[in-house]
């Protein structure tokens, strides 16, 4: 089969052939219909050899939907030819959080050496995955799956961030989402959705304002020296209630601090791999009272909850399509910021 692997630190990655994986017992085999390109990919082919944690070569995708192919012995919860969405951070499947569904915050992952598929084990950027286990898929119920493939990550990532600050969020308050790329532009729709929130969008790219307009934004700005000015004024001088940074560079992180409100503990949650960092503490960069966070992907149930606003028509990614072997060149586009939306992989056509 065709996969893209990352597969000398450095170099761009390509596309190979590879034998096609047979699920041993307890795993599940997908024939994959659609995977999504991330900056988390670019930030993982960023790192340096002497930081690398992987194994090489690495096929990348964290980001999937498609049908089962095959199960190994002893699955039941799967049935050949059923379509389903990938959760991709995967834990031990045995302590609290994982009981909850909540994997992403699985305490011993690392250490067992469980990786995420495309951050460590061979990912769905391929025409079939292999599946630890059917615990890892959520039936995707009759959704696209072109549009479902980003809600993996691109929709669960933000919405797993906006749940956690919705008590702040009230009548009268203010949502600022920095970066309007395939991760903020399902933000502005997610705040939009669970909240009376007003919702302020800032980027540095106008076509990425008219898209966060179209979806929801109630004001655009552009994100510069002046951002932050801007945002106290629209809020009369108090601050945003929650500032969401998709970016996450020195300049954002500046904006976000200079942007929260006081009065109210506000949040600044950073999404964003922009290298940038965030000073807390007394005498650090944060105002009193107010708390950072830095999630990291959401639950398996959240992930339901996604697909459950999609299936309504509530969320909807905007996506551009490429082939297998246009994928290379995807990255190059995402990494010059040159996609609207989110960029999906088609391994089959």
């Amino acid at each position: 089969m065709k996969a893209v692997q990352y597969r000398r630190v450095g170099h761009a990655p390509e596309v190979v052939e590879v034998p096609v994986p047979e699920p041993a017992p307890g795993q599940v085999l997908l024939k994959v219909s659609a995977a999504g390109l991330c900056h988390s990919d670019l930030a993982v082919m960023g790192w340096p050899a002497e930081q690398f944690p992987y194994p090489l070569p690495l096929t990348l995708g964290h980001e999937g939907v498609g049908t089962v192919a095959a199960v190994g012995t002893g699955v039941t919860a799967v049935a050949e030819g059923e379509a389903v969405a990938l959760y991709g951070p995967w834990g031990c499947g045995r302590c609290h959080p994982c009981a909850e569904g909540r994997e992403n915050c699985c305490p011993h992952a690392a250490a067992l050496g469980v990786m995420p598929p495309g951050l460590g084990s061979a990912g769905a950027l391929a025409e079939y995955v292999l599946v630890d286990s059917p615990r890892h898929l959520v039936p995707l119920n009759g959704l696209d799956p072109v549009l479902a493939a980003p809600l993996t990550d691109a929709g669960l990532t933000p919405y797993h961030a906006i749940r956690r600050s919705l008590p702040k969020l009230l009548p009268g308050s203010t949502a600022v989402v920095i970066g309007v790329g395939g991760l903020g532009h399902l933000a502005v729709q997610l705040l939009r959705v669970l909240s009376p929130a007003r919702v302020v969008a800032l980027d540095t790219s106008e076509e990425k304002l008219e898209l966060a307009g179209k979806v929801g934004a109630h004001e655009t700005l552009l994100s510069d020296g002046g951002a932050a000015a801007r945002i106290r004024r629209l809020t009369g001088g108090t601050g945003a209630e929650v500032v969401l940074d998709f970016v996450g560079a020195e300049a954002t992180l500046a904006v976000a601090a200079a942007s929260v409100a006081v009065a109210v503990a506000g949040d600044v949650t950073v999404v964003g791999l922009g290298g940038g960092t965030l000073a807390v503490g007394f005498g650090g960069g944060l105002p009193f009272e107010v708390s950072a966070c830095f999630p990291y992907w959401g639950s398996r149930t959240e992930l339901m909850e996604v697909l459950d606003l999609a299936r309504q028509g509530l969320v909807s990614c905007h996506v551009e399509t490429f082939t297998l072997e246009q994928a290379p060149e995807a990255y190059e586009r995402l990494h010059a910021g040159d996609i609207g939306g989110r960029a999906v992989v088609l391994p089959h056509g």
